[in-house]
């Protein structure tokens, strides 16, 4: 199922890799501080990637030369630890305070897909912490939709690609 279009979506969002001279930038992103128990911070998404530079993705997100959030994909995660079933998915989703609602999570999750598709697969994974503050209806909004399965705390939804 195509990720629906943002009915106002800004023209120019665009990836970015993280670099040395965007590196500061990135680590001083900040989601709503009521949203904060909801998603790691950047800093400690980064440190993930370097611990696991074969199958993280990290990404800014960028409207012109504007940081507005931050994303982070995985490919190819042994997902159960026994060699049968590898998922590719959404990481992390780290919108900036201020920035949400203009599209940027739609355009990061139809960039993540489109990166999944460009390697092959099918399905886009991503988990979120359940209950009235998290961001299932957001994910729910694009399609996503519950396997019944958790990940520690967190819920599993799946988005078919094809």
């Amino acid at each position: 199922m195509p990720i629906p279009p943002h009915p106002h979506p800004h023209p120019h969002p665009h990836l970015r890799e993280i670099s040395p001279d965007n590196f500061q930038s990135a680590i001083d992103l900040r989601v709503r501080p009521d949203q904060e128990h909801l998603v790691a911070p950047v800093v400690k998404s980064l440190a993930e990637a370097y611990v696991h530079p074969d199958i993280a993705w990290p990404r800014l997100i960028c409207d012109g030369d504007e940081i507005v959030g931050f994303l982070m994909a995985f490919f190819d995660v042994d997902w159960t630890g026994k060699g049968t079933d590898l998922r590719s998915g959404l990481w992390r989703l780290n919108i900036a305070d201020g920035q949400q609602g203009r599209g940027y999570g739609r355009f990061a999750v139809r960039s993540v897909a489109d990166e999944i598709r460009r390697r092959g697969g099918t399905r886009l994974t991503t988990t979120w912490h359940p209950g009235p503050d998290g961001p299932e209806g957001f994910y729910r909004a694009l399609g996503f939709r519950t396997t019944g399965e958790t990940s520690g705390d967190q819920t599993v939804g799946v988005l078919d690609l094809d």
